[in-house]
């Protein structure tokens, strides 16, 4: 097995050893041909067992400063390393401090772009889980790689295709695709114009021809996101009715279309509204809580919900994330929660 040299000096820690007493180069050690290898035992669960006896694989995944994760075709497991006594430690690319010296340092900036393939190394979770979140970040995939489109760039495409459609007085429900890419190809690429319309709506086939069927639902949300998105605060009032004005029209605009994406404090005078992402918060589950609650001292189940959705287990719910993390009470007939700890 072979360990960085972070690992190294938190073995170093938990062991109790002073750095300063060791000798300056390490010697690296490696099992030699006969060994056939490295070689780890896996403990399996009996489910993940059958599905290799079956024929089907595993793959770990996982970056180099990642926790390696195993990830069967739509589930996603952690890897938990036995360390024993006897085992070895080895550093890769060791080298004396005086080669350390004579190397020189250069700095270069890499612009990262993703295939599938490379998401598939480098990210912990299942392909499904992996393309399934592509769609939920509006990915789209330009000459094999994989780019998110920035949102000021996403809202231009929109409104093209909107303004299209009132022109055409077409019903949101039946918008063709290849009109939508002769009209709007001088404008803009029209790979992005149909990448924008499978954000948006849903694609299907009639009489041999490809339509797309827009979802009311998502333009509203991205409409309000662009509103908010320059706002700290936004008065609740001004911004329902500048909110309906900016819809195409045929469209109603609801409160219950930004979970996850905006919070209303009614407790305001006058009511607000301002943006809050959920894809902004921590990850990690008391991490989230307390940016939550630092937000917020309580919180009502409804408004908190869509915030921790994520966070629940295949087996947990939103009320058991919030008795091991909150506390309920009752105010002016309303439960509500706050945090089990002190919020600095």
């Amino acid at each position: 097995m072979e360990r960085t040299r972070a690992e190294v000096d938190a073995t170093l820690q938990t062991a109790k050893l002073d750095a300063a007493e060791l000798l300056p180069a390490a010697h690296c050690l490696r099992f030699g041909p006969a060994a056939a290898g490295d070689v780890c035992l896996l403990e399996l669960e009996p489910a993940l067992c059958g599905r290799l006896q079956a024929g089907r694989s595993l793959v770990i995944r996982g970056d180099k400063d990642e926790q390696a994760v195993l990830c069967s075709e739509d589930k996603t497991y952690d890897l938990k390393v036995a360390d024993t006594s006897n085992m070895l430690l080895f550093i890769p690319g060791c080298k004396i401090p005086e080669q350390l010296k004579m190397e020189e340092t250069h700095c270069n900036i890499i612009h990262t772009e993703y295939t599938t393939e490379d998401l598939l190394d480098q990210i912990q979770a299942s392909e499904e889980e992996i393309m399934t979140q592509l769609q939920v970040l509006n990915a789209c995939e330009i000459g094999g790689y994989w780019r998110i489109l920035e949102f000021d760039y996403e809202m231009k495409l929109l409104n093209h295709i909107t303004q299209l459609v009132d022109s055409e007085s077409w019903s949101f429900s039946k918008v063709p695709l290849n009109t939508c890419l002769q009209e709007l190809g001088p404008l803009e690429p029209e790979e992005m114009i149909e990448h924008c319309l499978k954000c948006y709506g849903k694609k299907y086939t009639e009489e041999g021809e490809a339509y797309f069927e827009l979802s009311a639902d998502k333009i509203c949300r991205a409409t309000a996101q662009m509103l908010l998105q320059n706002a700290v605060k936004f008065n609740l009032a001004e911004f329902q009715e500048v909110w309906q004005q900016s819809v195409p029209e045929g469209m109603t605009t609801r409160l219950d279309q930004l979970k996850g994406l905006a919070l209303v404090d009614r407790q305001s005078r006058p009511e607000i509204i301002f943006l809050l992402k959920a894809e902004d918060l921590p990850e990690g589950d008391q991490e989230r809580f307390n940016s939550l609650f630092s937000l917020r001292e309580k919180w009502t189940e409804e408004d908190i919900a869509p915030y921790i959705q994520d966070l629940c287990g295949e087996k947990q719910t939103i009320g058991a994330l919030l008795t091991k993390y909150a506390r309920s009470s009752m105010q002016n007939g309303v439960k509500v929660y706050n945090s089990r700890r002190p919020i600095s």
